[in-house]
């Protein structure tokens, strides 16, 4: 995997297992984009074990297996929900496809881990809803935007700690790489994509919501366009979007594919966390012109400044503390309001997004 593809952005971490081997099974379905070996790792590095693989494109499935060479090729999708040893399935197929395997999924018994956005419509989501009420298993969301970047992560342990005070507004930029000739059809469909703020806005969406401890928000003003793409009508290539959550801190982020050829990393991809007794700035993937590696977070307070490397100062936590919720029935990882209410903002945030119309 490489850097200058988030399409192919897989991080790696230390392994550290919750779970014995084979005490919990993993199955993928759907390798449309390249989220799906992140997720794997993620999992395999908490103590899953990767069992089973299915997509309807042999080379998908073949260059997958060399990554996991335990794997089996399963011949359909029923093969790996018949199998009453598989704990969890996950998925990176095309977005609007994902919500419908994850009910399958949960309709055979099975916990279900969906790249992000899981969902294009807001009647896909009122679905899954119902089938996890019906079922009782688990619908996760890949935000790998915070979940896959220790300084995020960090950042949301000194906010819990009080660190920087409350949490009264939050600034985003997701930009990212377009790399227009490799990308898939599907990636230029918006019925098949979602959005931009459906897609790639779900992840800014979240990361208000966590850092600033909301359960409900209000998208005040969101507008998308495609100032740069006109052989590629149905690509959104801009969007942003301003939100008020329900305690009353505020939230702005602006989401692109307008990463110079030249930026070392796929996105130069910050957030800017304002608290009543302190700030925190992420820069997650480089430091521009200073530093090629990634997760900086910069720290002011009363007591001054940091700068704090959080490279394997971490981990990625969420993995085992998602397949240990699978197990225990707790919800410590990430509580499946939480997952919907993002999904459901960004969806909102799309569907009622003004169409800007350039004129550059």
């Amino acid at each position: 995997m490489t850097e200058v593809s988030g399409m192919n952005h897989a991080p790696k971490g230390k392994p550290e297992a919750v779970v014995s081997k084979g005490e919990f099974v993993i199955a993928a379905i759907g390798l449309d984009h390249g989220h799906i070996y992140g997720m794997v790792n993620g999992c395999v590095e908490a103590g899953a074990s990767l069992k089973w693989v299915y997509d309807k494109d042999p080379e998908k499935t073949d260059k997958f297996k060399q990554a996991y060479p335990e794997v089996n090729i399963a011949e359909s999708k029923e093969q790996i929900y018949t199998d009453e040893e598989v704990n969890m399935v996950l998925s990176a197929a095309i977005a609007s496809e994902r919500s419908a395997i994850g009910n399958e999924a949960m309709r055979a018994g099975k916990d279900y881990f969906a790249d992000k956005t899981a969902f294009t419509t807001l009647e896909q989501l009122d679905e899954s809803k119902r089938v996890v009420q019906e079922t009782g298993k688990r619908f996760f969301v890949y935000f790998g935007e915070r979940l896959h970047v220790e300084s995020a992560i960090y950042a949301g342990e000194l906010i819990n700690q009080g660190v920087i005070g409350d949490v009264l507004q939050v600034t985003g930029f997701g930009p990212h790489r377009l790399g227009k000739g490799n990308r898939p059809d599907w990636f230029f469909n918006k019925e098949q994509y979602g959005g931009i703020l459906c897609d790639i806005g779900s992840h800014q969406i979240e990361q208000f919501l966590y850092y600033t401890n909301n359960t409900e928000a209000e998208v005040v003003h969101s507008k998308v366009a495609n100032y740069a793409n006109p052989d590629k009508p149905g690509l959104e290539d801009f969007g942003d979007a301003t939100l008020v959550g329900g305690n009353g801190a505020t939230f702005y982020f602006k989401v692109d594919w307008f990463t110079p050829k030249g930026l070392s990393t796929w996105g130069d991809g910050r957030t800017f966390i304002t608290g009543t007794k302190g700030t925190i700035e992420l820069r997650k993937y480089v430091d521009v012109a200073k530093e090629e590696s990634g997760n900086h977070l910069y720290l002011v307070t009363e007591e001054g400044e940091q700068h704090i490397d959080c490279n394997g100062k971490v981990g990625y936590p969420f993995f085992g503390e998602m397949i240990l919720d699978c197990i225990h029935g707790t919800e410590k990882a990430m509580t499946q309001d939480h997952i919907f209410k993002a999904q459901e903002l960004s969806l909102i945030a799309e569907e009622n997004a003004i169409q800007l119309k350039p004129n550059l």
